[in-house]
Order: C-alpha cells, then structure tokens, then sequence
C-alpha cells in the first residue's frame, strides 16, 4: 500500500475536531494508507467507547423467503410461486421463539421477502405473538422496505403502518435495504426495490414517531469509493436532522448463489471502508462489523478500524449465508467474548438499544 500523501497527512492531523468533507473523505480514501487510516479511526473509536466491544445474544426470524423484488445480489428470496418458497404461519413462529426459551435472548431481529399473499394482520400478530413469548427481548424487526411495501398495499400513510407495528410490539427498525443509494447503480441492483430517497423517509419517518433505527450499506460490487461516500453523506445528512440512527453496518457483497457477476470486497477494503465510515459518520455512535457477512477474523480487526459492535449469537441467521457466507449460523457468547478478548478488546454485553446490560 502506498504511503500517506502530505494532502491526506494534513486532514487527519486536523482530526479530531472538525468535519469531514466529502473531498476530505475521497481524499482519504484514495491517498491515505489503510494503516494510518485505521489508526485515526481507531483513535476516534477509542475516545468513544474506550476498549469496550459490545455484543448481543439475539435470534434471527426469517418468517417468509417469498418476494415479488428480485434484487440481483440475494440469494435469500425466492419468486411467488417457487418450489422453494417458505412462508412460516404465526404458530410457527411462536414456536421457533418458545423453542430458545432456555437461551437467552435480548434481540428479536425479523425480516423477510415482501410477499403479496400476507395481509397486515399477518405482521401485527407477529410482532404481539413474539413480543408474548419473549417480552424481555427488544423486537427489532421490518426493513424499510417492508414497511413501504405494506403502506403500498394497505393504501396508508408508512407513519399509520409503523404506528401500529409499533403498538404491537415493534421497538426498532433495523437498517437493512439501504444497499448503496446511488440511482443509477439501484437501477442495475435493484430496480424494483424502493430508491433510497423512500428508505431515508421510512427512516425519518421513524425517527419522528420516535423510534430508533440502524442504518447500511452494501458495498464491494459495482459501485465505486464515491457512491459510498454519497452513501455515507446521505445517512450523515438525516442523522443530523433526526438523530435517530443507532447503529451503522457496513456489509460486504457476498457473491455466492446470486446473478450479479461481482468478487466481493477484500478484507483491506473491506477496513478501508470501515475506517472511513468511523470518521465520517461522526454523529452516529455504533459501528457495526458484522461477524456473519466479514468474517470472524476480518471483523476483529475491524475493531481496530472503528468498529466498536461484534453483533451477537444470531441464532439461525438465513439471508447472508444463502449468498454464499461460510460463517457458522450462529455462536454463543462463550465464543463471542473469546473473538473479542483475542482481539484485543474488553466484551461489554448489550440490548437491542446498544445499551450495556447491567451485572452481565
């Protein structure tokens, strides 16, 4: 890797303090050795979280692999009609819950495929059939796109859906279908999927009735650095108006079992990356490296890139392993602690919020 350029050594030596620019952050990217890249966004993650490395124990509920959209990089969801489409009833679902009763969980995480033969009712009995057998667990749960499909279908506002989901049980969205925002490259992605300009309201949306959400980004296929930085500036842009996101996760492009002809990030782009989502996302205060989709090793060292969260246990998690993940499914916490410890951080269990769990 090429050494630091005295245009790029002049904005980190001015970190912290001050904003990135877009120019700043392209800069960075382009002329910035990833080793001093990461040091700075280590330095930044160190003022904000210290040593701590957060986790979860969670369970993954993918209630329907059914979907009308038919997104070039998934391999989760399957055309209505497919032999090898799956909808789960809400007795099911109950059951998968009631089954990890002896487990702990603080994080209910469910999405699925928009599927057209589910009526609403379907989703609110969800959230109150979960929220019944695990109450102490936050339900974090419906992707912006779900949520607008189902406005779509129902003919109301997303503010009336996500009120009522919210009665029901809903405590958080989480941030997937955000991909990378760019047009032009959803138009090639994901034409049928909502653009980015509807996610963000989605979110906003949410931010107002008051609920938190995460954020991500799907990077490492054919986009290039400044679509991210686009990306980045977009999430920036909102959190700044709304202050609602909790969490950012950067998330690899799997290639396996998928349409879209494309290799996937390397691990120093992949840091790369991270580095620079660190330090420009400067008002939202999680950075995620997801285990499932990196990597266990690729995400320690993204603890030393910014990354201050590990996820958690998910338990049978389905979408990114359909692509292609050769991860295990799920860990436990044993396992968990020990990534984090090797790493070289201290493991700080959280909940759904990302707030740490008193006396754990």
């Amino acid at each position: 890797m090429h050494e630091t350029t005295a245009a790029a050594r002049r904005i980190l030596d001015e970190l912290p303090g001050r904003r990135l620019t877009r120019d700043e952050a392209m800069t960075l990217a382009d002329q910035a050795s990833l080793h001093d890249l990461c040091a700075a966004a280590m330095a930044d993650r160190l003022r904000r979280h210290g040593r701590s490395a957060y986790y979860v124990f969670n369970q993954h509920i993918n209630f329907t692999n059914e979907c009308v959209n038919a997104c070039r990089f998934c391999a989760f969801g399957k055309r209505p009609g497919s032999p090898d489409a799956v909808t789960h009833t809400v007795a099911e679902i109950r059951a998968m819950v009631h089954a990890k009763r002896d487990q702990t969980v603080r994080e209910t995480h469910i999405v699925g495929g928009l599927n057209p033969k589910l009526p609403f009712s379907y989703y609110v009995e969800l959230l109150q059939a979960v929220a019944e057998e695990r109450p102490e667990a936050g339900i974090k749960a419906f992707t912006a796109v779900e949520v607008a499909h189902l406005a779509d279908v129902e003919g109301r506002s997303e503010a009336d859906i996500l009120t009522a989901l919210m009665q029901a049980g809903l405590l958080m969205l989480p941030g997937g279908g955000a991909e990378v925002f760019s047009p032009a490259l959803r138009a090639k992605l994901c034409p049928e999927k909502i653009s980015g300009e509807r996610w963000l309201s989605v979110h906003e949306t949410a931010h107002g009735l008051g609920m938190n959400t995460n954020a991500t980004m799907l990077f490492g296929h054919i986009e290039t650095f400044a679509d991210r930085i686009d990306h980045l500036d977009a999430l920036r842009t909102l959190q700044d108006k709304t202050g609602g996101f909790l969490c950012f996760i950067p998330l690899p492009y799997q290639p396996g079992n998928n349409a879209l002809s494309a290799r996937g990030p390397g691990g120093a782009d992949y840091l790369r990356t991270m580095a620079i989502s660190r330090l420009y996302l400067d008002n939202i205060p999680n950075l995620k490296a997801y285990w499932v989709m990196a990597g266990i090793k690729a995400a320690q060292m993204a603890l030393w890139a910014g990354a201050d969260d590990f996820d958690g246990t998910l338990i049978e998690e389905r979408v990114g392993h359909a692509a292609g993940a050769d991860t295990p499914k799920g860990l436990t916490a044993a396992q968990l602690r020990q990534a984090i410890v090797m790493a070289g951080f201290t493991p700080v269990e959280r909940d759904a919020r990302f707030a740490p769990v008193a006396g754990a």
